[in-house]
């Protein structure tokens, strides 16, 4: 499901937009496990980041809420999604990233929310999942249209990714280990965008 779904949502962009250009996807490791962190906005960033990795699939921390209805949890949870509460996350956070990326997987988060509070939490779980699972954090930005209007405009889209961000065992001063990685994620997100 997740590769037919896929290819469909590329080719109908692509009929819509033209080819979205994927910048320096050299960067990704090959076949070993991590974590991909990419700017959010709408769910166009969400489906340019999958076809980007393509064929690699992504398994994408989304938030619980989408889960409510039926149809959309079951859509979701084929689109290899799995639910997380933003808004208060706990140990549980980290039980299902981790388990995936022992299984050598590549899983998604998309730590840029709508309150402050809200971006720095996830920013963190991406950072102590990184650490507990001994992966690499791929930083990734999406830059083009966040609308239909903009993308029927062709406005071009990108998807760039920065160098590996590898993150420290937390044995000790973890809150200056995330703190530290949490600025270096930041810094890397504004140079990827001024690249365009």
């Amino acid at each position: 499901m997740y590769t037919f779904a896929t290819r469909i949502l590329q080719l109908l962009l692509s009929s819509m937009n033209g080819r979205m250009n994927v910048v320096n996807k050299d960067k990704l490791p090959q076949n070993e496990p991590f974590i991909v962190v990419c700017t959010h906005k709408s769910w166009i960033d969400v489906v340019c980041l999958g076809i980007a990795l393509y064929p690699t699939p992504i398994h994408f921390m989304a938030k619980k809420e989408l889960f409510n209805k039926s149809f959309i949890k079951k859509l979701l949870k084929k689109l290899n999604a799995f639910p997380v509460d933003r808004s208060n996350p706990g140990p549980s956070i980290l039980k299902i990233p981790l388990q995936l990326l022992k299984k050598k997987q590549v899983v998604g988060i998309f730590p840029s929310g709508t309150r402050n509070s809200e971006e720095k939490a996830l920013k963190n779980g991406a950072i102590h999942i990184a650490s507990r699972a001994s992966v690499p954090i791929i930083p990734a930005v999406y830059v083009g249209p966040y609308i239909i209007r903009d993308l029927l405009g062709r406005k071009k889209r990108f998807i760039i990714f920065g160098d590996a961000i590898h993150v420290p065992k937390m044995a000790k001063d973890k809150e200056a280990v995330t703190e530290a990685t949490n600025e270096v994620i930041s810094k890397v997100f504004e140079e990827l965008k001024s690249n365009i």
